[in-house]
C-alpha cells in the first residue's frame, strides 16, 4: 500500500471503530430512532471515504501496472474495477 493511503485508511477505521462503539451505545440505551438512524449514515459515509481510499490505492498500484502490462492483466484489471462498481451499484 502506498503509505500516505495506508495511514489514512488506518485512521479512517479507528474512526469508524470509534462510531461502531458509539451506535452500539445508542440501541442498547434506546435513544431516539432517528438519532440511531443519523449515526448509521455517519458510518456509512465513513466506509464510503475508506473504500475510496482502498479503490485510490489499487488504482495506483495495481492497476497501473496490469495496464502497463497489457493483454490479459489488462483485461483482468478492467473486469475486477467492473466487479466493485457493480458491488458498489447493488445495495
Amino acid at each position: 500500500m502506498i503509505e500516505d493511503i495506508k495511514r489514512r485508511a488506518l485512521h479512517r477505521t479507528r474512526i469508524m471503530e470509534g462510531q461502531m462503539r458509539g451506535l452500539e451505545k445508542m440501541i442498547e440505551n434506546e435513544d431516539y430512532c432517528v438519532d440511531i438512524i443519523t449515526q448509521s449514515l455517519a458510518i456509512q459515509k465513513s466506509l464510503g471515504s475508506l473504500n475510496k481510499l482502498l479503490v485510490e490505492n489499487h488504482l495506483q498500484t495495481h492497476v497501473s501496472h496490469m495496464f502497463d502490462a497489457g493483454g490479459q492483466e489488462r483485461d483482468d484489471a478492467i473486469a475486477e474495477l467492473l466487479r466493485v462498481f457493480e458491488l458498489n451499484n447493488n445495495r
